[in-house]
């Protein structure tokens, strides 16, 4: 053996070894989960996990599989509103007529999270969970005001979207606690949503700024009720927009008023400069993003 081929062998880190369970019921995975002092890791998708712990980036003496358990595979939309269950994989999502129709941003969302391979185990619940500030899914789900439902030890809770990532990479799931669904009101007539993101290259990429935003017009089409605008990628965390988002409500629906928001929006982000974009170029960006995005949504709110 050759001196590289053998510092490449060094360099590589091995596998650990860790036990796997595949509990069926919220409750057996929440136990398994609580009594591992935290050397357990949930997996709702794994793309994300299983990389981590081969890399040594994670560290898990136990991994519990979610995909069995009934509540976690939810894909439920009536009147009442979307149930998506936290390990549904994303190609279920974005195949979705009603999703597509009614949630379009959680939609658009779901189909660039990795490639086709990826979307086959991904989930918006193990997107969430990860807590990434350029995650995809997670701008859309505020947009779109989603509630995630959580169960642990202690029982079940229900937290807003907006307030679940807490930092980079950082959540408020308390150890034992996984993400069960994620609840999203009932969307009203004239309503619409879009998410997007700009990468410097075609090819799959972390965003470097990521907007999803969701407007609600009156019966008139020509101006706003209320929007929501949800931003990534240009903070420590994705986070709610309140002040762009108000400067749309009831207010005509023109440039005027959208250029307002995409302002309101640029004063609110705190981007880094890494070798993907400068903190000038994320914030232009955003304002950029913040006009097309709410254009679209009002696209799709006209039908």
């Amino acid at each position: 053996m050759d001196d590289d081929q053998d510092n490449l062998e060094r360099d590589e880190p091995a596998m650990r070894d860790f036990d796997y369970e595949a509990p069926t019921s919220v409750a057996d995975a929440v136990g398994l989960l609580a009594k591992s002092n935290g050397s357990a890791r949930p997996l709702a998708g794994g793309t994300d996990l299983i990389d981590h712990v081969r890399t040594g980036r994670l560290s898990a003496d136990l991994i519990v599989d979610l995909k069995k358990i009934p509540e976690l595979m939810v894909l439920e939309l009536n009147d009442e509103g979307l149930r998506l269950g936290a390990a549904v994989p994303c190609y279920q999502i974005y195949e979705h007529p009603g999703i597509i129709e009614k949630y379009s941003a959680i939609a658009d969302s779901s189909n660039i999270i990795g490639g086709m391979q990826i979307q086959n185990r991904a989930s918006v619940g193990g997107n969430l969970a990860n807590a990434g500030a350029a995650a995809d899914s997670t701008p859309a789900l505020i947009a779109l005001d989603a509630t995630v439902v959580i169960s642990g030890p202690s029982g079940t809770k229900e937290v807003p979207v907006d307030q679940f990532c807490t930092g980079p990479g950082q959540n408020i799931l308390e150890p034992g606690e996984i993400i069960v669904e994620l609840k999203f009101p009932p969307r009203p007539p004239h309503s619409g949503s879009h998410y997007r993101r700009f990468i410097p290259r075609n090819e799959m990429d972390i965003a470097v700024v990521g907007v999803g935003a969701s407007v609600i017009l009156d019966e008139s089409g020509e101006n706003f009720v209320s929007a929501r605008i949800g931003l990534g990628a240009v903070a420590a965390k994705p986070f709610y927009a309140e002040e762009a988002s108000a400067a749309l409500a009831g207010q005509p629906v023109n440039d005027e008023t959208i250029q307002k928001a995409a302002a309101a929006a640029k004063a609110v982000v705190h981007p880094i400069t890494d070798m993907r974009g400068t903190q000038e170029f994320r914030t232009h960006v955003t304002g950029v993003l913040t006009e097309r995005v709410i254009k679209k949504a009002v696209e799709r709110a006209r039908g």
